[in-house]
């Protein structure tokens, strides 16, 4: 194990030497709009390992739901990384789980059951599971589990969950019940009173640097308007996303005053998917399938000659374009509203200035 450490040890001081990433790691925990590739090989309809997903990816169609990079891509960029964080169902034991390691999975959500009509799926519950994994790992790494906690206690985590447990699972009254019990306040509270536990579990795992993607206007989607048969945003669905949303930065107040030693911070992804959207086409880039999995792309169809006209590319998932735009605001933000109490810009400088302070 000697060994091991002292190559990771170099692998590190090399990596600062060299002045790199704005942070020594990066873990990503969501659903389709940050998976990666970690839904390849399970046996569910959502999974994007085929063409024309990553018609515009250097390597092809890797299982990211967009013709070409994400949204976790694009933000591992800014932040420095040569290289994006690989999917937990391909990390190697080695210095790819020191940088960071995504979770993502399409169709999860913040409960367990969100997702399962289309089959498995990473649900957040077992995507923590899995980095309790990589923990375990780490601490064989670097020699131990104080070691492994102070390293994860620098890194930046990104959560982006809760559309699936919408569009998935709310939405969906013929094959889930949660709207026959909830109303729309009730199902929001719910929702954040167990992603609220989730988070704290985070936390108590090392996370001390969490930017947590609020919904976008789910309602304005092209699944909603189809199936709604409209050409205007569905106000009864984004209604019920701005409950949701609310309570969430609410959340990022009181963890934020529950763990006085960590920095949690919200990224208005409403706000920012709105405003994106008015500059582009919001119909879909490619032909997309009538049948499970509804509204994803149909295998082997050429995609629109202009993707970078449209915002969505299949009637759920940003093209390429949509993804880089809205990454760009959640790592520094062009309004005050884009983000609270901080961009991931600021968070990750370990920054307490407020955006709206800049």
């Amino acid at each position: 194990m000697a060994c091991y450490v002292a190559i990771i040890t170099i692998f590190l001081v090399l990596n600062l030497a060299e002045g790199a990433p704005q942070v020594p790691c990066y873990f990503i925990f969501g659903d389709s709009l940050l998976d990666n590739g970690n839904n390849n090989d399970l046996k569910t309809a959502a999974k994007a390992n085929y063409l024309p997903y990553g018609i515009d990816f250097p390597s092809g169609p890797t299982g990211r739901f967009s013709n070409g990079r994400n949204m976790a891509d694009f933000l591992a960029e800014k932040l420095g990384f040569d290289r994006y964080s690989p999917p937990f169902a391909s990390a190697k034991l080695g210095y790819e789980l020191v940088q960071g390691v995504n979770y993502a999975s399409g169709s999860a959500g913040i409960r367990n059951d969100t997702g399962s009509h289309l089959g498995y799926r990473i649900y957040l519950g077992k995507q923590l599971e899995n980095h309790k994994v990589t923990i375990n790992r780490l601490a064989y790494l670097l020699g131990s589990r104080t070691s492994a906690k102070k390293h994860l206690n620098k890194c930046l985590y990104v959560v982006g969950m809760g559309s699936n447990d919408y569009i998935n699972n709310y939405l969906m009254p013929e094959k889930y019940a949660s709207s026959l019990l909830y109303i729309p306040s009730q199902y929001a509270t719910v929702l954040i009173d167990q992603y609220s536990q989730q988070l704290t579990e985070l936390y108590e795992d090392g996370a001390r640097k969490i930017a947590l993607f609020g919904l976008p206007q789910i309602g304005c989607i092209p699944d909603q308007l189809k199936k709604h048969s409209t050409l205007l945003c569905v106000d009864s669905t984004n209604k019920a996303i701005q409950l949701f949303n609310q309570h969430l930065k609410t959340l990022v107040d009181d963890l934020n005053t529950k763990f006085p030693d960590a920095q949690f911070t919200y990224i208005n992804m409403y706000g920012i998917s709105s405003a994106i959207a008015l500059t582009l086409l919001n119909t879909p880039c490619c032909k997309v399938n009538e049948a499970i999995p509804e509204g994803q792309c149909i295998p082997g169809k050429a995609p629109c000659l202009f993707r970078a006209a449209h915002f969505f590319y299949d009637n759920f998932h940003p093209t390429e374009l949509g993804n880089s735009l809205s990454a760009n605001r959640a790592y520094s933000a062009l309004l005050p509203s884009d983000a609270y109490p901080m961009d991931i810009r600021h968070l990750v400088m370990g920054n307490k200035m407020y955006v709206d302070d800049q």
